[in-house]
């Protein structure tokens, strides 16, 4: 097991962070991981949303079952279990000088089998690399443009 976290302030309202990170459609375009969503029971996450994806880790397909734990207060918290399981959270504050400070931790849990292994050191390493702090880098993109696009 292995559990990475990172920080950073971005320019938006706690509000506006779990807007993005529950829009799927968002999710494409911060995730460090290319995937597919193949099914979600719900239009966006919420807690107690399930949702099934896919997509490729070192070169390997991989699928995950991912059930939404909560949504809201300024967290997001998940837990995607395949061929290792992810546990996800991410918390929104408000920032002492405006913004919102954002804390994304994911941990890590390989399973025995060889292909959830090596999953799981693929993973690792991606997150050793700093995928984690890419991810929200993009997050906080995210959530600028939305917030440039909301008129005053």
């Amino acid at each position: 097991m292995s559990t990475w976290t990172t920080q950073a302030i971005v320019d938006g309202t706690p509000e506006d962070v779990l807007e993005v990170l529950s829009d799927p459609e968002s999710c494409y375009r911060w995730s460090p991981i290319d995937f597919d969503l193949e099914d979600l029971d719900s239009e966006r996450l919420e807690t107690g949303s399930i949702a099934r994806v896919a997509g490729r880790v070192a070169g390997l397909s991989v699928s995950f079952e991912i059930e939404v734990l909560e949504v809201g207060a300024g967290r997001l918290a998940l837990t995607a279990r395949g061929p290792m399981t992810l546990e996800v959270e991410y918390e929104a504050y408000p920032a002492a000088d405006g913004g919102a400070e954002v804390w994304a931790t994911v941990t890590v849990r390989a399973s025995r089998s060889l292909t959830g292994r090596l999953a799981a050191a693929s993973t690792e390493t991606l997150l050793r690399a700093g995928a984690l702090s890419m991810a929200l880098r993009r997050i906080a993109a995210e959530v600028q443009r939305r917030v440039e696009r909301v008129p005053a």
